[in-house]
């Protein structure tokens, strides 16, 4: 299929102006810099190439901004003649510069590109600061970059950077009244040193971490005592975040929360800290983890809240509590459970902190369905909204990064697709399940549940017996 429909192109195989690559940009954020050099629209300039399928966009409508391209052998050698710039500086600062596909084997040497997005290329992509854009090629445009979310601070401009694949119009937030943020970007470097010392990877260290401080901003709803996110929230959202709260608390999350995150990193690598959770756990003679553990309490004050630790204590079925019974089992040298892994920086799925594209959508979804904002919410709690968004997630990126593709699943790709679909179905039913059953049980009329749900009320009060019966209820 050729996505092209674009009669007239322009003769640009050798170019007038030298556009630059920023380090890790997309190379389609580089096709849409030298547009604008030439003053022209980005699709116009995109007709010098042959397309074997449509630009990726979000479920309703509109580009995405982290949409990637692949190029054929003579399609880079076009875009190095349209920049002005060396092949092999393209190759070293554009990360998908070498990605190949089946799809881009053309005849006669034509230069072929494919859309792809970012995220199933290289990694998260996100919204480069223009001001650096502006000091480094002399223009303030828009540009995306591969960025790791342990990097999304702009030291220099005070900024924390978006990511750019959610259907939201900002792309940065202002952090230059929150030094805390600005300086936690530079205390990673030295945590991320010291993980590679451990043989621990920097970025499994920071998912973990990043995971447990995301499930308690999911609980800090509850907890009167919490001052510091409130106060951060805010600021980030211009002074106050207002009637737009929820969205606010999306769309900020990550950067309210990196000081912690960064923090939690440098604790769980701690060896000191370790050692607390073995003397919690009985040492050689073991016994429950208690609520006031020595090793909770001590986290809490490492994150500046001595009151944390009964509360992350008490989170039995979190991430923080798996990586506890990792460190006791490595110490006794016990086997984990079956489906489990000893490895303390291995993530189980359903403790994956969902992105902030995944929880929009769902954001989204249910403003859109008549009543659904306030019942959903008053009858799920935090933790299951979390799990289910978390499910959701998951499930979406894989079919839009299938989506983005267009090549036709191969049986491996629908395979892993179909497992992870499948997986996160029973998530959900079992999320939505115990959802139905709090709600009866906090006097909801059954008819009610029935109509939330779509069900037949008969249907609904078998499967809710049934479930019953199987957990020895």
């Amino acid at each position: 299929m050729d996505a092209n429909r674009t009669a007239y192109r322009p003769n640009l195989a050798t170019g007038v102006f030298r556009v630059a690559p920023i380090a890790g940009e997309t190379t389609s954020s580089l096709i849409g810099r030298i547009a604008v050099r030439y003053g022209m629209e980005a699709k116009v300039l995109r007709a010098c190439w042959k397309w074997r399928n449509y630009p990726p966009g979000h479920e309703g409508g509109g580009a995405r901004a982290d949409a990637e391209v692949l190029l054929n052998a003579a399609g880079r050698r076009l875009l190095a003649d349209m920049c002005g710039v060396e092949e092999d500086l393209l190759a070293r600062a554009l990360s998908s510069w070498a990605e190949e596909d089946a799809k881009l084997r053309a005849e006669d040497g034509d230069p072929v590109g494919l859309w792809r997005i970012g995220g199933a290329v290289t990694g998260p992509v996100a919204f480069g600061c223009r001001l650096c854009t502006a000091r480094r090629t002399g223009t303030a445009v828009r540009a995306m970059r591969y960025t790791p979310r342990w990097d999304r601070v702009c030291v220099r401009h005070g900024r924390w950077l978006l990511d750019a694949d959610a259907n939201q119009p900002l792309e940065h937030l202002d952090l230059r009244g929150l030094p805390e943020v600005v300086a936690a970007q530079r205390r990673w470097a030295s945590v991320a040193r010291r993980a590679v010392r451990a043989g621990a990877e920097p970025e499994r260290v920071f998912a973990l971490a990043q995971a447990v401080v995301a499930r308690w901003w999911e609980q800090a709803y509850g907890w009167e005592r919490e001052t510091i996110w409130p106060r951060r929230l805010h600021q980030v959202a211009g002074g106050d975040a207002g009637d737009d709260l929820e969205r606010w608390r999306i769309v900020g999350r990550d950067a309210v929360v990196f000081p912690e995150v960064v923090a939690v990193a440098d604790a769980l690598l701690d060896p000191a800290m370790a050692e607390l959770v073995w003397t919690d756990s009985g040492a050689g003679r073991p016994r429950a983890l208690p609520a006031d553990g020595r090793f909770c309490r001590r986290l809490g004050e490492r994150v500046g809240r001595g009151w944390l630790g009964p509360l992350a204590a008490a989170d039995h079925g979190g991430p923080l509590i798996a990586w506890m019974g990792s460190v006791i089992r490595l110490r006794r040298g016990a086997g984990g459970p079956p489906g489990y892994d000893n490895d303390p920086w291995w993530l189980r799925q359903e403790h994956h902190s969902s992105t902030m594209a995944g929880q929009l959508r769902v954001l989204g979804k249910e403003k859109k369905a008549p009543g659904s904002g306030t019942m959903w919410r008053a009858a799920v709690p935090a933790e299951q909204r979390r799990f289910i968004t978390s499910a959701i997630d998951s499930a979406e990126e894989q079919l839009l990064q299938l989506h983005g593709v267009q090549t036709g699943p191969t049986a491996d790709v629908a395979r892993r697709l179909l497992r992870g679909l499948g997986h996160s179905a029973g998530l959900i039913e079992n999320a939505w399940k115990r959802t139905a059953v709090a709600a009866v049980n906090g006097g909801v009329p059954l008819e009610e549940v029935a109509r939330w749900v779509d069900m037949p009320i008969d249907v609904l009060r078998k499967m809710l017996t049934a479930d019953r019966r199987e957990s020895g209820g």
